[in-house]
């Protein structure tokens, strides 16, 4: 897919990548890594799906593991490793304090966290700027440190990656030029193969028996997790039986969400699992305030379970939409698409069709065609 019209990367005959790139991972290294670590993941693994001409020399560079062996070995690239802490050298990036190491042609950071370089041309990942969009649904201290990290990325990036047109937009007004920023899609396909029987073993332990909902994503103000449940109250006398909402994601911050009637609480779970949730579940409900792009859905998608989403960028017309302030209007689709057969049957074919385009192959050689532009 080409880069989108006035977000595109610049052609030159220097191929900067010769000398290898140096991919910033310290999400990685993250406990909750969250959907920017989910992203940075399934990138990595698209990378190894493109053919050796293709594909060029690539290293992690991150803080000292605290176990060994080191976890992030198991990705197959070569790990360039600080000897400080992940707290300790992140905001040693941040005061400048150390620089990203040398022998690299580009250096490419999977998010806003971006070191300083000596002279080598730096392409930032912006996932989203919703902290200016949502300022309420985030901690003042969150909004002070992305908004400083913004500043530094624009400051110290040469090439920005975003994973849609609106993300595009937010940052060009934010200061980027507009030449100098690519619209990347993300992939759907990074989740391991489902495992049903450690799904089932959940399911058992939470209590849930037959039919759920569900609702993937951390427990915060911006994933509008409030609204839903009312919605859920709202349509579960609506169900052909009182079906419970399992929401899976780990706590983040914000309003207590416990003692829901119907709503299960299963925290964070394996990818093997939540690829197994997503099969078993009767529909999935993702309706945050806003997102950059939104990976449940297409993950929900790639399974075969029909969406009930907001207009997050990643649904691509495939999921039935709804105002996310409109609590009404959740409840109403909720019960449509738990329902209504025919509705289900052309939202798990458009699912699927929207999916298979998105792969994390694609976006690793999207990828590459950005480094490949760096003049």
């Amino acid at each position: 897919m080409a880069p989108q019209p006035g977000y595109h990367s610049v052609t030159t005959t220097h191929d900067r990548t010769g000398a290898g790139v140096l991919v910033v991972a310290e999400q990685l290294r993250r406990a909750v890594p969250g959907g920017i670590g989910a992203a940075g993941r399934g990138l990595l693994r698209g990378l190894t799906e493109l053919d050796r001409a293709r594909r060029p020399r690539v290293a992690l560079y991150v803080s000292r593991a605290r176990v060994h062996p080191d976890p992030l070995a198991e990705l197959g690239y070569d790990l360039v490793t600080s000897p400080l802490p992940s707290r300790v050298l992140t905001r040693a990036w941040d005061h400048a304090l150390v620089r990203a190491p040398a022998g690299f042609g580009v250096v490419h950071t999977l998010s806003l966290v971006v070191p300083p370089t000596r002279r080598v041309p730096v392409v930032v990942t912006v996932h989203d700027l919703a902290w200016r969009r949502f300022p309420e649904a985030y901690p003042s201290r969150g909004r002070r440190w992305h908004e400083a990290a913004l500043v530094r990325a624009l400051r110290r990036g040469s090439h920005f990656v975003v994973p849609a047109e609106d993300v595009g937009r937010e940052l060009v007004a934010a200061g980027a030029p507009e030449g100098a920023v690519s619209v990347v899609p993300l992939g759907s396909d990074h989740l391991p193969d489902a495992d049903d029987e450690g799904a089932a073993a959940l399911l058992d332990r939470l209590g849930v028996g037959g039919q759920f909902l569900l609702s993937v994503g951390t427990l915060e103000p911006r994933k509008n997790l409030e609204r839903l449940f009312q919605a859920y109250a709202e349509s579960r006398t609506s169900l052909p039986e009182p079906w419970p909402l399992v929401v899976v994601g780990p706590t983040g911050w914000g309003d207590d969400t416990r003692g829901r009637e119907g709503v299960v609480l299963a925290g964070a779970v394996p990818g093997a699992v939540l690829a197994a949730l997503y099969r078993r579940a009767r529909l999935l409900a993702y309706v945050p305030l806003g997102e950059g792009f939104g990976l449940p859905p297409v993950e929900a998608m790639r399974a075969g379970t029909p969406v009930v989403a907001s207009p997050v960028p990643s649904t691509g017309g495939a999921a039935v939409e709804v105002d996310p302030v409109d609590v009404g209007d959740i409840a109403h689709a909720l019960v449509q698409v738990a329902t209504d057969q025919s509705l289900r049957d052309r939202l798990v074919s458009d699912g699927r069709a929207r999916a298979d385009r998105l792969t994390w192959k694609a976006s690793a050689d999207h990828i590459v065609g950005v480094w490949r532009s760096l003049p």
